[in-house]
């Protein structure tokens, strides 16, 4: 899952980016809201988190933009403890949440897995394809015959695959959700975390499997075996 950051404070910003990249979220991160609209006009993202007192255009003003422009992301508002009318504001402007700093880091991953949650076409915690099930909270891929605790871009990659199987899924996809617009990793890193996934399916003696459709990308697919 990915999201945009809009925090113009860099060392706050710095600190969340590691705590939800730990969580298993990639994130883009900008830090005045005329940067972060730019990124949501080019970015697919599943959610953002934005802080109110920002430089160039502040952060109401960047929830009412997209809105008016049908952007429905969910949008969770970093507000500081004087800015009781903005939080009211931005609620009414049509944000999912906010939270007052300075808050817990538990919290924060709490409200964002709570308010990204409507997005997902999957109501529980857990995805099940053939005999190979994936814990979304836990992020363990597992089969009747034993389980993997997956990092956080192998977790990402097989939710993709596993929240659309037999659709194909181009690299650049893989690239642009799991390691976002400025990430300086080569492309041929989505093939080696592929690999990684594709042994451990094999270890799990899964019936499915990773199939690769040249110059077109990946897919989850039931081999039935």
């Amino acid at each position: 899952m990915r999201l945009l950051l809009a925090e113009d404070e860099k060392s706050l910003s710095r600190a969340l980016v590691k705590l939800l990249e730990h969580g298993n979220f990639s994130v883009d991160a900008v830090y005045d809201g005329e940067e972060a609209l730019e990124y949501l006009e080019a970015g697919n993202y599943d959610g953002l988190i934005l802080d109110i007192m920002m430089p160039k255009v502040d952060g109401l003003t960047v929830l009412k933009t997209i809105r008016a422009k049908g952007n429905l992301i969910p949008v969770l508002l970093l507000t500081a403890k004087s800015e009781i009318d903005d939080k009211v504001t931005g609620l009414d402007l049509g944000a999912n949440d906010y939270l007052t700093k300075p808050f817990a880091p538990p919290e924060l991953l709490a409200r964002i897995r709570a308010m990204t949650r409507t997005q997902t076409a999957q109501a529980t915690s857990s995805l099940t394809i053939g005999n190979i099930t994936l814990d979304t909270s836990s992020y363990e891929l597992s089969s009747p015959t034993g389980s993997f605790r997956l990092a956080n871009k192998e977790f990402q990659m097989m939710e993709m695959l596993m929240r659309n199987p037999k659709q194909l899924i181009s690299t650049e996809r893989f690239m642009e959700k799991i390691w976002g617009y400025d990430s300086e990793a080569e492309i041929n890193v989505v093939w080696v975390y592929i690999s990684y996934l594709r042994k451990k399916l094999t270890a799990l003696h899964a019936d499915i499997a990773i199939k690769a459709t040249r110059n077109a990308g990946y897919s989850l697919e039931v081999t039935g075996k």
